[in-house]
């Protein structure tokens, strides 16, 4: 309700949101049932379906007309670094920038309170209409966290990188079987004064620019020669009968 209030002051808003908490489902769309669609007012709809699927349908589908902007979130808890690749409030924004949106995704470090909320909101609709007036050149992907309480600033980041301390914890229900609980350790990031865990932690707004090729071109330099090796490796064994 904050964002879309906040958004209103920008341009024509329609809300298009899954019908409950969809948390760490990544890019996951659904492809193996139909989709249902229930209209809670103008312009608002809920899906029973992931973030990813409520873009791709209020694209491709449900909106009147192509959209200018796709504003996902705001996200309960911050999307910071390699967690952003489970994150459904950043694939939803992937989404839109897949099909040719401009997409932001925003999160709130501290979901505690709406102040919280309209705070981030208000800093989204300050992004949505930077966004919209500048237009600028290729389809901006951008991973946007708030930090808790006001923010002294703002800081264009880098993603950061958890160090992984989490286990996979067992336990044993009252009937004798074994469960788990996947993530039990705490977060631990690397250092780095560029990166958006350093800017929130600071007190700023991290800002991160992501692409959607998620090609490594160094390493495509390193394995150049592979393709020349496999088909030396195929030609002998094709000679010496061992292959097809």
């Amino acid at each position: 309700m904050a964002l879309a209030s906040a958004l209103a002051r920008v341009g024509t808003v329609y809300v298009v949101a899954p019908d409950r908490e969809r948390s760490a489902v990544g890019h996951a769309l659904t492809l193996h049932r139909p989709l249902s669609v229930e209209a809670l007012g103008p312009r608002w709809f809920s899906v029973n379906g992931t973030p990813t699927d409520c873009v791709n349908l209020a694209i491709l589908g449900l909106l009147p007309a192509r959209p200018d902007l796709v504003v996902s979130g705001v996200n309960a808890g911050s999307n910071l670094g390699d967690d952003m690749t489970y994150s459904g409030t950043v694939s939803a924004a992937m989404e839109g920038a897949l099909l040719g949106v401009p997409a932001v995704a925003v999160s709130l470090v501290d979901p505690r309170g709406a102040a919280g909320y309209r705070e981030a909101s208000r800093v989204a609709a300050s992004l949505a209409e930077r966004l919209l007036r500048d237009r600028p050149s290729g389809v901006p992907l951008l991973n946007v966290n708030v930090p808790a309480g006001r923010p002294r600033g703002l800081r264009v980041t880098r993603l950061g990188r958890r160090t992984y301390t989490e286990k996979v914890e067992e336990r044993q229900d009252p009937r004798g079987r074994r469960y788990y609980w996947i993530g039990a350790g705490p977060p631990a990031w690397e250092a780095g004064d560029d990166t958006d865990h350093a800017a929130v932690h600071a007190g700023y707004v991290s800002l991160t620019p992501l692409s959607l090729d998620l090609t490594d071109y160094e390493g495509m330099r390193s394995l150049k020669d592979w393709g020349a090796d496999f088909e030396g490796e195929s030609r002998g064994r094709r000679r010496d009968g061992s292959g097809s």
